[in-house]
């Protein structure tokens, strides 16, 4: 409770009020009512935290439920927007798809869109064409008469399909009165006087000796063959009996016995030498490797001299001069190099083979660019 001031402090009030006369004396406050009111302030404090905790507690609990109201709403968005997504993609797949056969017709109906554009451009052309008049399309089938007849004559030397072609075309021309085609025709009649000119080659002949050759290959024999050849040349045997029996008989029938058992002794003799030596015979052969040929090997050598003698037909046929002499040289050297040349079926075929190879094909073809230069000369003008 209240304490009254002690000895020291009056000492010092005392000391003080005569110190310092001026100051006036003041009772001290009392020092209960300084409790009170600190307990009291202290209350106060405490309730104010004890309210703000509460307020607090409230706020949180609050924003704990507007948090999780926060979650619920945002997955239920994120569900949603997923669903939408998924929508999205299938909208869009579906969109790409239509994208996709629309431009497929698109590009058919382009198409169909080139396709009657070109078909227009040709009905267009068929139309002017059928617009021409009657010496027009005479013209243009004469002049492509003419010059696919130049080309046969250029690259196969068909000159007897040259001659036709200008015989037809000066013959179509000639059922037209125009004054104005004589010119043409002038020209056609200079071109079919060069063609007849011409030297005429026996394609025919030499093509018909070519498949005579290559008949007689098979029966031609080979240097490996085993079996013996007959020769071209007669046997010197041969030769001395039919003198002996010349002799003989031209002699008097009273010769002496002495000279006739001397000449048949000598036929004897020379038979005898002659069988002798067709037992061993010598041969001189530039390639040994003909000699060791196999029954395949000669096979496939007799049918490459055919497939030579083919080829030099062909070019025969379109006037390859070079490939042809070509041909021909390679199967004489093949004939010399396999085949047995003493035997009288090998040179007989060599003998057509140099009939053939004298044959001559370089012949200048002409031209017929005049009557060409004619007909376009006429149609160029107006």
């Amino acid at each position: 409770m209240n304490e009254l001031p002690s000895s020291d402090s009056g000492a010092s009030a005392s000391t003080n009020s005569t110190a310092r006369p001026d100051v006036v004396m003041q009772p001290a406050p009392v020092r209960g009512d300084s409790a009170a009111r600190v307990e009291q302030v202290r209350k106060l404090v405490f309730a104010g935290l004890g309210g703000l905790a509460l307020l607090l507690l409230a706020q949180w609990w609050a924003s704990q439920r507007e948090i999780s109201g926060l979650r619920e709403e945002l997955a239920l968005r994120l569900k949603t927007g997923d669903s939408l997504a998924t929508e999205t993609r299938v909208m869009a797949k579906s969109s790409q798809d239509t994208i996709r056969e629309l431009q497929a017709k698109v590009n058919v109906l382009e198409s169909r869109q080139t396709e009657s554009q070109s078909q227009q451009l040709a009905l267009e052309q068929l139309y002017q064409e059928l617009n021409r008049n009657r010496d027009d399309w005479a013209l243009a089938e004469i002049e492509q008469v003419l010059s696919t007849a130049s080309q046969q004559l250029q690259l196969a030397g068909n000159v007897q399909g040259a001659v036709i072609a200008l015989q037809n075309a000066d013959n179509r021309l000639s059922r037209s009165d125009k004054p104005q085609f004589i010119v043409i025709r002038r020209a056609i009649a200079k071109d079919l006087e060069r063609l007849k000119a011409l030297p005429a080659v026996d394609l025919t002949g030499i093509a018909l000796r070519l498949d005579s050759i290559i008949g007689q290959i098979d029966s031609m024999p080979l240097l490996s063959d085993e079996k013996p050849v007959v020769s071209a040349s007669q046997p010197r045997t041969s030769r001395r009996t039919q003198q002996a029996s010349g002799t003989s008989a031209g002699g008097n029938g009273g010769t002496d016995w002495i000279a006739s058992l001397e000449n048949v002794w000598n036929s004897w003799t020379s038979e005898m030498w002659s069988e002798v030596r067709q037992l061993i015979q010598v041969r001189h052969v530039d390639s040994p490797d003909a000699l060791l040929l196999s029954p395949s090997q000669s096979y496939y050598a007799r049918e490459n001299l055919k497939l030579r003698l083919l080829n030099a037909r062909l070019a025969l046929l379109t006037r390859n001069e070079a490939a042809f002499r070509s041909d021909l040289i390679g199967a004489q050297d093949s004939i010399a190099r396999f085949f047995d040349t003493r035997a009288k079926q090998t040179q007989t075929t060599q003998a057509l083979l140099r009939q053939v190879q004298a044959s001559n094909l370089s012949i200048e073809m002409p031209t017929l660019a005049d009557s060409l230069n004619a007909v376009r000369n006429y149609k160029a003008k107006p």
